[in-house]
């Protein structure tokens, strides 16, 4: 056989066989458009009729069968007595089919039987479903309305514990020539099961915290939401890698469900490691050591390491569960660090417990800690000690996205105090607020941020100079003026050196007021533009004056937050230079 030859029916042989592969569609041989229809009824009829056929086995079937699918179409909707026409053009390829249709008057729910039996009668649920379902007596009949709400009440019932529950009657009967109908569902629930006995082994936690994580008492009435939300404070503990709670539905007790509760303790220890970049820090490296489950009580403990230029510091926390594994917790700490105040370098020693405690999405802090900080300003040294007992509320209430909201407000605000009766060199009473504000425009690109700080240390004039660093006040950087360098905004002061000149050095300021308002602007989807406007102090009582500033930046949007970008100049200051920020993370 000619060489020739076998190519052209080896080719031909590929083309047959690629032809039959499974998802290889041929070109349509007919082509529809349907005039005369709204266009819910249109989108409707062209769901019932499908796609083109592509064969002229399908094309013949689809030309015979269309007026059938065509009136199904409309009727789904409440409309059974449509005027439908149809010319078929066969002089072309491919045929070209037009579909002229009137929907005609529809048929209203003229009689409603709608019936509730068993326990579900009394349950407000769905009785308040049923007030609000989508189709009510003279309502126009809609099919996938009447489809929905079958499917809504099974799967009510079994969400709400009603594992007997089905459709005794269901039926829909059309008077086509009155253009009424009749809605016949009829739901019998049977009874509502409740809560049995945990089936645990009692290895990872006591009776007493698993009753107090417990969202649901044995005998109260099943319902998978507040299962689901047992298992989820379950997993917020830390303790567990995996959560699972099976009902044991095949084994239920008169009408008890037991719950078979699995738990796949979390690893001992966990290591992150970290390299990261601030403009205020610098380059930094952190290392976070977490054993989330110490022993059966539920301690736990975080080490945290972190090292840049401007600001190392380690930290330990320990965590004792009090009452609640979540909502009442005391922390045991200690903290060492280093710190860059203005012109001052800080270094701070600090132990502290805290009793931590939540409710209605508020956290009550209540804490004591014991503060050494000595600090270097030009060539004088202070060294001091602070027993500061405090208290602190917190809030934080969003809509969205955790790391990109679209509204919301996040408040802090602390207390704190000493006495040179009662450990502390000195006596003072600090306090201290912050909030951020968030609000996008429903519907649109466009974002509000808005941040306000305040914060006041009342101390005596002769002890002022024996407060420390960490409790005065400070502005400027990323997260404050962001015109200024890294709390370089505070009280100046000016020092006469040794040889007889002078120098301004920035001490910080028993007072803080520093308020910013930007607007965001989304242009695709993972960046925005912003444009900001900063303003505030650290200052001293009666020596308030205003610092301002300007920028601008863009935003990259990640999972764990946004990656930003910003430039700012000072408005205050003669010559100023601009200040590049770049930063991750979300405004709370």
């Amino acid at each position: 056989m000619p060489t020739v030859v076998l190519r052209c029916l080896l080719w031909l042989l590929f083309l047959a066989g690629f032809l039959l592969l499974p998802g290889v569609v041929l070109a349509a041989n007919l082509e529809y458009r349907i005039e005369g229809l709204d266009k819910t009824q249109r989108n409707n009829v062209r769901a019932w009729l499908g796609e083109a056929p592509n064969s002229v086995a399908e094309r013949s079937a689809f030309v015979t069968t269309v007026r059938d699918r065509v009136e199904k179409g409309l009727q789904a909707l409440g409309y059974y007595d449509p005027d439908i026409d149809f010319t078929l053009d066969k002089s072309v390829e491919p045929w070209q089919l037009t579909i002229t249709a009137t929907a005609g008057e529809p048929v209203h729910l003229d009689d409603y039987d709608l019936q509730l039996l068993g326990d579900a009668a009394a349950d407000p649920a769905f009785t308040d479903y049923l007030a609000k379902a989508p189709l009510q007596p003279g309502d126009q009949l809609n099919h996938d309305s009447y489809e929905a709400m079958k499917k809504a009440l099974l799967d009510m019932a079994q969400r709400r514990g009603y594992f007997d529950a089905r459709l005794t009657r269901k039926r829909v009967e059309v008077e086509v020539a009155a253009n009424s109908a009749r809605l016949i569902l009829h739901f019998d629930s049977g009874p509502r099961y409740r809560f049995g006995r945990l089936l645990h082994d009692g290895q990872y936690l006591t009776d007493e915290q698993l009753a107090a994580l417990q969202t649901f008492n044995r005998g109260d009435p099943f319902e998978l939401a507040r299962l689901q939300e047992f298992q989820s404070q379950l997993q917020r503990t830390g303790y567990f890698s995996g959560v699972l709670v099976r009902p044991q539905i095949d084994a239920v007790e008169g009408l008890e469900i037991p719950l078979a509760l699995d738990l796949s303790s979390a690893k001992r220890h966990s290591f992150e490691v970290g390299v990261g970049y601030s403009t205020d820090t610098r380059e930094r490296v952190s290392l976070v050591w977490r054993t989330p489950h110490v022993n059966r009580w539920g301690h736990s403990q975080e080490t945290r390491l972190e090292y840049s230029k401007i600001n190392p510091s380690g930290r330990v926390t320990y965590n004792i569960p009090l009452t609640h594994p979540l909502d009442d917790v005391l922390q045991l700490r200690a903290r060492l660090e280093q710190n860059e105040y203005g012109d001052i370098d800080s270094h701070q020693t600090e132990f502290g417990v805290r009793r931590e405690l939540r409710r209605d999405n508020w956290i009550y802090g209540i804490s004591l800690r014991q503060l050494n900080e000595r600090w270097d300003v030009a060539s004088l040294s202070q060294d001091d000690d602070y027993l500061l007992p405090g208290i602190s509320l917190a809030h934080k209430y969003r809509v969205g996205p955790l790391v990109n909201p679209s509204r919301g407000l996040s408040q802090f605000y602390q207390l704190e105090g000493g006495s040179d009766q009662a450990g502390s060199d000195i006596d003072l009473v600090r306090a201290y607020s912050k909030l951020v504000y968030v609000h996008a425009l429903a519907g649109t690109p466009h974002r509000l941020v808005g941040r306000l700080e305040a914060g006041v240390v009342f101390v005596s004039d002769s002890q002022r100079d024996q407060l420390a660093p960490s409790l005065s006040f400070f502005a400027g950087g990323s997260q404050s003026l962001r015109g200024y360098s890294y709390q370089s905004v505070g009280e100046e002061v000016k020092v006469t050196r040794n040889d007889g000149t002078t120098n301004t050095l920035t001490v910080g300021g028993d007072r803080l007021l520093v308020g910013s308002l930007e607007y965001q602007y989304r242009f695709l989807p993972d960046w925005r533009a912003a444009v900001f406007v900063d303003a505030g102090d650290a200052f001293n009582a009666e020596d308030f004056s205003p610092n301002y500033g300007v920028g601008a930046g863009v935003h990259y949007l990640t999972p764990v937050g946004a990656v930003k970008l910003e430039v700012a100049n000072s408005v205050s200051e003669d010559d100023p230079s601009w200040r590049v920020h770049i930063n991750i993370g979300a405004e709370f």
